[in-house]
């Protein structure tokens, strides 16, 4: 099985991957999370999409990323921004901040990626009592005869080891690894939408996934580029595309 670096697809990711909707971010202000002083870490944050969006709503926000490439495409989208988060290189499993050093602490997009149970321990000992942890996610649907479900196929063509075709936008796995690290009043949420793209954009955004760039070689990337180009062309010509989302939100508290 390839080794999944998403390092290797930092511009596709810059470019293409759309960050949390406007939407998601009210309804974490209902939750009294990315709040003007809070103190926010924000884990797996790539190139910052989540903390950016908490930084511009007043937050002091450090994030932590393995993926150098990742930390150097967030901290010019910063700048672009006018905004600064402090961004280290590491793991979400190993903290290098002391206890009871956050307000909240939020994973976008990535708590699959970790050792959830060892994360959940590490995150409520950087916590302050009383405070969030947040596990969130903006994954696009596939639904019967839809352009993801044909995009997933192809994917799955091209790398047959690929685990993320077929998902429904709910991630269940958090609620017991919170719960199994102490944490109590875990609530969560989710709602649709769709996100519109040009077929170049939704091409990037394929680009950047962990089926394809981030696991594949440069010259498989290109001839299984090539081939979406063609299905795109032949069986979704109208652009732009409306790709059906779901965003789902947990939440819980360090007692």
């Amino acid at each position: 099985m390839n080794r999944i670096d998403f390092g290797k697809t930092a511009n596709d990711y810059r470019q293409h991957r759309a960050g949390f909707p406007a939407e998601a971010f009210a309804r974490l202000r209902d939750w009294g999370i990315g709040q003007a002083g809070q103190r926010l870490l924000d884990l797996g944050t790539g190139t910052g999409t989540l903390a950016r969006g908490f930084a511009l709503q007043g937050a002091q926000v450090s994030g932590i990323d393995p993926a150098a490439a990742m930390l150097q495409q967030a901290r010019e989208l910063d700048v672009a921004a006018s905004i600064t988060v402090d961004y280290v290189e590491g793991r979400a499993e190993v903290l290098p901040w002391p206890d009871e050093s956050f307000d909240v602490v939020s994973a976008g997009q990535c708590w699959h990626w970790f050792d959830g149970l060892a994360a959940a321990r590490e995150v409520f000992r950087v916590l302050k009592p009383g405070g969030q942890m947040l596990i969130a996610h903006f994954d696009w649907l596939p639904l019967p005869g839809n352009v993801v479900a044909a995009t997933e196929a192809l994917i799955l063509q091209h790398n047959p080891h690929w685990r993320g075709a077929n998902g429904c936008g709910i991630h269940p796995a958090g609620f017991a690894q919170l719960a199994q690290a102490g944490f109590t009043e875990l609530e969560s949420c989710s709602f649709d939408l769709a996100v519109p793209y040009t077929h170049v954009g939704w091409r990037g955004r394929i680009r950047a996934s962990a089926g394809v760039a981030a696991s594949l070689p440069p010259e498989q990337v290109a001839t299984f580029d090539a081939e979406l180009a063609t299905l795109l062309a032949s069986d979704f010509p109208q652009e732009p595309l409306a790709i059906p989302h779901r965003v789902f939100l947990l939440r819980a508290r360090k007692p």
